[in-house]
């Protein structure tokens, strides 16, 4: 799985302008099973998102159509985390570590 640390490179005014496609696009990546967690950083200089396993490269592909990406107006650090513990409360997580 992989940590993914997005960084905000333009103004604020900017990203509010992008937001709605970029939920869009999170909604989208939900459904189709690749995330687990996503959400803002505080203070609101970016996002960090929290992935399912899955290859690099097709991480690479999907984040790749973040409006974010194509409008350039983030950096993306990727950290790729393989979980050795989880709460209890994480059972899915604890699922998909076992099945990899």
């Amino acid at each position: 799985m992989f940590v993914v640390v997005l960084t905000y490179i333009v103004p604020l005014a900017e990203i509010d302008r992008a937001l709605p496609a970029h939920n869009e696009w999170l909604t989208k990546q939900y459904e189709d099973g690749h995330f687990l967690a996503s959400g803002g950083q505080r203070p609101r200089t970016g996002g960090v998102v929290i992935t399912r396993p899955m290859e690099r490269a097709q991480l690479d592909a999907i984040l790749a159509t973040d409006p974010f990406a194509i409008g350039q107006l983030a950096t993306y650090e990727i950290i790729h985390f393989q979980p050795t513990r989880t709460a209890p409360e994480l059972n899915l997580v604890n699922e998909l570590l076992d099945n990899n």
